[in-house]
């Protein structure tokens, strides 16, 4: 006798309820929760960890016929079970209690991103309990730890160590889908890239003295001060990759002029034009400056930390070219020195999933358009394009009630919630795309 699968609102309350702040992450006890009921739909489960505590999840189900397993896609919904740090104090409702209020489910992770893992493994054992399975390839449902810190003891580590278990054709993880409305249209954008961090620091030399006899010293920290002006009010050219160009043709600009479309964009409306126009060009953001641990003691040396992001299709040498102009001459005593270096990926906005999704929304909200998009900042999605180059992965998790901007603000912040509604719009999403993807 089949046990009916849990309702995504169900699994999401007790994903929530699992305590998984990274740091330290402390992800086994969630994973092995769904090791559980993913081995008792017929999955092969298997968890894997860099460390015991940590452990990566691949359930997989594939077609009978192991001609047909073999020859097919293997279909990836991949997600990640830790999270930010919440502080109960600043919430109104405690951000571990999956509490659901007025048709809300609130808590940390509701957003980021437990709610697409309760949307993705309730889809697969829905399939599973109406007699489904792959009539083609394979589906992999893998969850993994350490997305919110890097994914060096997630990602990284299961696509490095254990490739043919990470392995897929097809992919869908976060980063896209809330919708943004512009000229009374509702666009879904599909995230098939992201931008890269290649940070950087600025660091002043000077010379140490007591606060009280400045000129006796040579203040580190006032050498920096012009840069960061001078960064803050960078404005690099745009690059606009043919996603890009897509994305502004698909909301009624023109792809071929960026410089006028994201004029047009501000002056109709700002919020949104802060939100895409990040996609398109090198962004810094100084924010980090350290010197003197001593109100009393002039710095002798100074550091500013800066996070640039570099969209896809921008080499790390054309990026540091751009990066050294914008930053222009140093004064005396200051150096630039690399950090964090990421490039810019993406996957081509086309092909049989794109087209997948592009469907399913021309079903399901008839009203509303498809367009490719790029996120600003970056998800695991990365690894899987630098380790599997054939790899299409792209962010979508499609919202019926919330756009944009208001799921971005629910991100990362105090009484992160969501929609009943929007979790159930993308568990069937993720349902129909998967049996239309594997038969």
């Amino acid at each position: 006798m089949s046990v009916a699968p849990p309702a995504a609102t169900e699994l999401l309350q007790r994903l929530i309820r699992f305590v998984t702040v990274n740091p330290p992450g402390n992800e086994r006890e969630a994973n092995e929760f769904l090791a559980g009921i993913l081995r008792d739909a017929g999955f092969a489960v298997t968890l894997v960890g860099m460390t015991p505590e940590r452990p990566a999840l691949v359930a997989e189900l594939r077609a009978a016929d192991e001609a047909a397993a073999a020859e097919g896609p293997v279909l990836g919904l991949l997600s990640h079970v830790d999270t930010v740090l919440a502080d109960p104090s600043e919430w109104q409702h405690d951000p571990w209690s999956g509490d659901l209020v007025d048709g809300e489910i609130w808590g940390r992770g509701a957003i980021d991103m437990k709610s697409q893992t309760a949307a993705e493994i309730t889809a697969a054992l829905q399939l599973v309990a109406e007699g489904w399975r792959p009539a083609r390839g394979a589906l992999k449902i893998i969850v993994v730890p350490d997305e919110e810190t890097g994914g060096d003891e997630g990602a990284r580590w299961l696509c490095d160590t254990h490739p043919d278990l990470a392995r897929c054709d097809l992919l869908l993880n976060e980063g896209g889908g809330a919708p943004l409305r512009f000229r009374g249209t509702l666009h879904y954008g599909v995230g098939v890239g992201e931008k890269g961090p290649v940070r950087f620091l600025l660091r002043a030399h000077g010379r140490a003295a007591h606060g009280a006899t400045p000129r006796l010293g040579d203040n580190a920290l006032v050498k920096l001060a012009p840069l960061v002006q001078r960064l803050a009010d960078a404005e690099l050219p745009f690059d606009l990759h043919p996603a890009i160009a897509g994305m502004l043709d698909g909301i009624g600009l023109d792809g071929t002029d960026p410089q006028g479309s994201y004029a047009a964009l501000r002056a109709e409306d700002p919020s949104l034009a802060a939100a895409v126009e990040p996609m398109s060009r090198i962004t810094f953001s100084p924010n980090v400056m350290v010197a003197s641990d001593k109100i009393n003691v002039i710095p002798g040396t100074a550091e500013l930390r800066v996070d640039c992001r570099v969209p896809p299709g921008v080499t790390v040498e054309q990026a540091h070219e751009r990066i050294l102009a914008a930053v222009g001459p140093l004064p005396d005593g200051v150096e630039l020195e690399w950090g964090t270096t990421v490039p810019g990926n993406a996957s081509p906005a086309e092909g049989p999933l794109f087209d997948a999704l592009r469907d399913w929304i021309a079903e399901n909200a008839p009203d509303a358009q498809v367009v490719p998009t790029f996120l600003p900042g970056f998800t695991d999605s990365r690894t899987w394009r630098d380790v599997f180059p054939d790899c299409v992965a792209y962010g979508f998790f499609p919202h019926r009630r919330i756009e944009l901007g208001e799921q971005a603000g629910r991100m990362h912040a105090k009484d992160e919630r969501i929609d009943v509604e929007d979790l159930e719009f993308a568990t069937r999403c993720f349902r129909d795309v998967t049996r239309r993807i594997l038969g």
